[in-house]
């Protein structure tokens, strides 16, 4: 099942990737909705570091504004937005992060733009793990997201779903807990670790140095990245047009050639 999801998925990476973006190659944004030009107007987008990719690809052709990233930890970006930080855009890797910033007064009501897949993820060189069930093998080096970022906190939904001698075997095995996605990257790129839980998408992004080991069917957890504009955001206009074409056919198209999947 999850051979033949993969495969489909690639297939449509694949068509998306022979497809033109529709305003990308332009340096400079000449009008937003309407024809109003937008040229003087930088929209700035706090996002999950596992959104690099489609984000930038979107912005490039996103017309109404400016596009500003900044990336990190779906959880340090919160932290900020708390701390009297005022970007137009915030944009996690999860859903709980947005909703909770919402009850709180800090964003307007948010909405579910993507969805990824929790994978693990070894060097395409070689590793010691081949399938799930090595990951709890003696000698085996493991990194994960630490526990207040949304990749740590899919890890630890996965890991909580197994028998508690499992569990704790491949919990042994952990030797770094990375602040954002790719961190872990960083430690399976350097050949650091032999495994480490990622997104799908995120394998996609490194090429030919990683390659994906499934999460069986039954332990996989939900992925859904969720957005809003900020409460006292510079430009709440720009930002809400942002939102709307990240869910449009140009946002969707960016975030699957990124290997994310489609909004839910």
């Amino acid at each position: 099942m999850r051979t033949l999801r993969r495969t489909a998925l690639l297939t449509s990476i694949v068509a998306l990737a022979a497809a033109p973006l529709a305003g990308c190659g332009d340096d400079e944004p000449t009008s937003g909705e309407g024809g109003t030009t937008a040229t003087n107007v930088t929209l700035k987008v706090s996002a999950a570091t596992s959104l690099k990719t489609a984000m930038e690809d979107f912005g490039g052709g996103f017309t109404a504004a400016r596009s500003s990233f900044s990336f990190a930890g779906s959880d340090e970006l919160a932290a900020q937005i708390r701390q009297g930080v005022r970007p137009d855009v915030y944009a996690a890797a999860s859903t709980k992060l947005p909703d909770a910033l919402h009850a709180e007064g800090l964003l307007e009501e948010p909405v579910e733009f993507a969805t990824n897949s929790l994978i693990v993820a070894v060097p395409a060189k070689g590793s010691k793990v081949a399938t799930f069930d090595d990951l709890g093998d003696a000698g085996v080096k493991l990194a994960i997201g630490s526990d207040t970022v949304p990749v740590g906190s899919y890890t630890r939904t996965v890991l909580g779903r197994l028998p508690d001698a499992t569990r704790k075997a491949i919990e042994g095995n952990v030797r770094s807990e990375e602040p954002n996605v790719s961190g872990v990257v960083g430690k399976l790129t350097q050949g650091a670790v032999d495994a480490g839980f990622v997104y799908a998408s995120d394998v996609h992004a490194a090429g030919d140095a990683l390659r994906v080991v499934d999460i069986p069917d039954e332990l996989e957890p939900t992925v859904r990245y969720g957005a809003a504009v900020v409460k006292d955001a510079p430009h709440p206009e720009q930002a809400r047009a942002f939102l709307d074409a990240l869910k449009g056919p140009d946002g969707q198209f960016a975030l699957q050639a990124a290997g994310l999947g489609p909004k839910p």
